[in-house]
């Protein structure tokens, strides 16, 4: 049976250039827990204006820059950054764009408002991060989602790039945690996100307004082949949707060091 020996972490928020919580320490040691273990990983968060770059140590990646990424009819250029995390031997690749990332907070703003063009900034951040594996030139067994931003990504990987020869065998799981946003999206979401190779009846979850939480993470359960719930208390509804849909499904682990279920999860599903 094949094993998972490449695994892309793909992180809304990774302790040290976000404050810790529950999802940025899993951003910040599980990679490194799995890459002790003897897997290969790559790391890809936003570069959220919060982040800062000179203390960081963040510089940007001028080969893997330069991309344009075309959202509701405008371009959208495309700039990596890197970083490496001391002391833990590991590059964390940054999806910024002046547009989306640089202002001063994440999600929400200095009110606790969440911003008006967050579903743009998740499909940039999806794309963005597909489109720099690429030029990276290596092909995960594994896509490990955390964090709603990243809800689009299994999507992308089974409709848009299910024939990419970096992604075609690549297995996708996605992390729920306790993270749900108040605002619904912007209406026009669902005609944001077609490209080659989705339609509007692969989009079935988030067809009915207004586009909230729940509704986004069962797109993304609906594209993925395994599940984890990483919070100990997430939304019910999304439980409920993955187990009628029998959905592969690891529980929340309570231990300290989950790293070894995960790494077994992750090779269940080849």
């Amino acid at each position: 049976m094949k094993k998972a020996t490449k695994v892309l972490y793909i992180s809304q928020e990774i302790f040290p250039y976000l404050p810790e919580s529950e999802m940025a320490n899993m951003g910040r040691y599980l990679p490194q827990a799995v890459q002790e273990k003897g897997l290969e990983v790559r790391i890809f968060m936003p570069k959220f204006g919060s982040i800062n770059e000179r203390r960081n140590q963040l510089h940007e990646v001028i080969r893997l820059s330069g991309m344009n990424i075309i959202i509701d009819d405008t371009d959208h250029p495309l700039i990596i950054k890197v970083a490496s995390i001391p002391a833990a031997r590991m590059q964390v690749y940054f999806i910024d764009n002046e547009d989306y990332f640089h202002r001063k907070n994440t999600v929400a703003n200095e009110n606790n408002e969440e911003y008006d063009d967050n579903d743009e900034r998740a499909i940039f951040f999806a794309r963005g991060v597909m489109e720099t594996v690429k030029k990276l030139r290596w092909s995960p067994d594994v896509i490990h989602c955390e964090g709603w931003i990243t809800a689009l990504v299994p999507l992308y990987v089974k409709k848009s790039y299910n024939d990419d020869p970096f992604f075609k065998h690549s297995k996708v799981v996605y992390s729920i945690f306790d993270d749900e946003f108040k605002k619904p999206l912007d209406e026009k979401f669902m005609d944001k996100i077609l490209m080659d190779g989705i339609q509007k009846k692969h989009l079935a979850s988030i067809k009915n307004p207004p586009i909230d939480y729940s509704s986004l993470i069962k797109l993304a359960a609906d594209y993925s082949d395994g599940i984890i719930q990483s919070s100990p208390k997430v939304n019910e509804s999304v439980l409920k949707y993955v187990a009628d849909k029998k959905i592969k499904f690891l529980p929340y682990q309570p231990a300290e060091d989950y790293s070894d279920q995960y790494i077994d999860f992750y090779n269940q599903l080849f």
